[in-house]
């Protein structure tokens, strides 16, 4: 992760000193505090109570003889904010405030960091006139003014919007929010009006190249211009409440919006490579009532048998099959009947909020993943289980177990065909799971949906 600097600082640390304001030894301290934290020098004298934030504030106006300014209260002009992306504010800590003739005022709390200038130069083609701000402050203005529309909105199908093509909208050079924000939009009405379920986006030389998966197969949309990218890309990061300033790590969230006056979810995915993010977006359909998607009632009796007695219901499918629309519309299903039940769920994105059920998502930025999660989750007494993608053995084991302690275990298992299930589930590791399956849910296809009693299952999979 990018070690977070304060240039100015840096450069007058000592003068700090010399001024009375910190002993020459509280200096040496500081610098350590911010190396171990990853926070610059200001940051851990103020963390410290050494200095406030007014303090350095008025140390620097002296010292440069540059003004300061009182965000907390400043009105800055929003037109300003199409010269500075997100990401680059957040990663520099300057704001736009006016802009007079040819000059654009910023406040920065870094006014000798002449990289960031440079780079605000470039991309606003004009000069630069910092003056200084806490850093807390530029932080919440930015927060406040870029994020004032954090929704994607609504998109509407019908014929009147049809004709519209995103691709026309790239041929302005325009920044601003509500810009990329269209063309985000434009892109989602175009995937849903081909019912495409997987997006992604991927740097190359020319710009972000946009594909849209369907069956297995790739297409070529277009490609977003490199003097666009970085607002699209930090404004896409925003509408998923992903931190737009940090590129180095991969990132999971989501986006919502609204298809038609119905609810839509898709989960986001970022991820660095050496040509810059590649980002992966997966939209997910609204879940039916489980009559609609089980049409016979031998299978549906299956299904309710296994709901009402210890066991692990599995669901199989090959990828992009609906085998999470079909667990979602189960999850539903059991909450409409079980009022008294504790379902719960352990889930790397909540695709949808279902009523009733105690949705968790996994979080890898802190280290809540799987394995620590069904560590604790036990402790919540639940009956119901939902597990997302169980990948290693002693995970399997351990929540297999769980069904001798009169729980209903849901998890959904990768497999291409029949064939493809029985030679995985060949495999030693899956030898208790096997055993203890009291219905299978086999997607062939959207049109083709086979259930299986615990019987039928060991004769398939014995």
């Amino acid at each position: 992760m990018e070690t977070i600097t304060n240039k100015t600082l840096e450069k007058l640390k000592y003068d700090l000193v010399r001024a009375g304001l910190v002993p020459y030894e509280t200096i040496e301290q500081a610098e350590e505090i911010a190396n171990a934290q990853n926070i610059n020098i200001g940051q851990a004298l103020i963390n410290s109570g050494i200095l406030t934030e007014e303090t350095i504030i008025k140390f620097l106006e002296s010292k440069l003889h540059i003004p300061s300014v009182n965000l907390e209260d400043y009105t800055l002009d929003e037109n300003c904010l199409k010269y500075i992306s997100y990401s680059d504010a957040r990663k520099y800590r300057i704001i736009p405030l006016f802009k007079i003739e040819d000059t654009l005022t910023v406040a920065m709390a870094d006014p000798l960091d002449l990289f960031a200038i440079d780079k605000v130069v470039e991309t606003a083609a004009c000069s630069i006139e910092p003056v200084i701000a806490s850093e807390t402050s530029i932080l919440k203005k930015i927060d406040d003014c870029y994020k004032n529309d954090s929704t994607v909105g609504e998109i509407f199908t019908d014929s009147e919007y049809i004709g519209l093509d995103w691709r026309n909208e790239l041929h302005s050079e325009d920044l601003s929010d509500n810009h990329i924000q269209k063309i985000i939009r434009a892109i989602l009405k175009q995937a849903i009006l081909e019912t495409v379920h997987e997006i992604t986006f991927q740097q190359e030389d020319e710009g972000l190249c946009v594909n849209f998966k369907k069956e297995g197969e790739l297409f070529n949309k277009g490609i977003i211009p490199k003097v666009l990218t970085a607002s699209f890309v930090a404004k896409l990061k925003i509408l998923a409440e992903l931190d737009p300033s940090v590129s180095e790590v991969p990132q999971l969230g989501k986006l919502s919006f609204k298809v038609d006056d119905i609810a839509v979810t898709a989960s986001i995915s970022t991820f660095p490579t050496i040509m810059g993010e590649r980002i992966f977006l997966k939209i997910y359909k609204p879940p039916k009532k489980l009559q609609e998607i089980i049409k016979t009632e031998k299978h549906l009796k299956i299904i309710n048998n296994a709901l009402n007695e210890p066991g692990i219901i599995l669901v199989c499918g090959s990828p992009l099959s609906g085998k999470t629309h079909i667990i979602y519309s189960l999850l539903l299903e059991i909450a409409s009947r079980n009022q008294n039940k504790n379902i719960m769920t352990l889930e790397s994105i909540a695709k949808y909020h279902l009523q009733g059920v105690n949705q968790c998502e996994l979080n890898e930025n802190i280290s809540f993943n799987m394995d620590k999660a069904s560590r604790f989750i036990e402790f919540q007494s639940p009956d119901i289980i939902y597990l997302e993608g169980v990948k290693t053995k002693d995970t399997f084991d351990y929540f297999s177990s769980l069904v001798y302690d009169n729980k209903t275990i849901i998890m959904e298992f990768l497999a291409n065909n029949m064939e493809d299930l029985r030679n995985k589930m060949a495999f030693s590791d899956f030898e208790t799971l096997k055993s203890l399956i009291s219905c299978m849910i086999f997607i062939h296809s959207k049109d083709s949906i086979e259930v299986f009693d615990k019987s039928t299952v060991q004769k398939y999979i014995a």
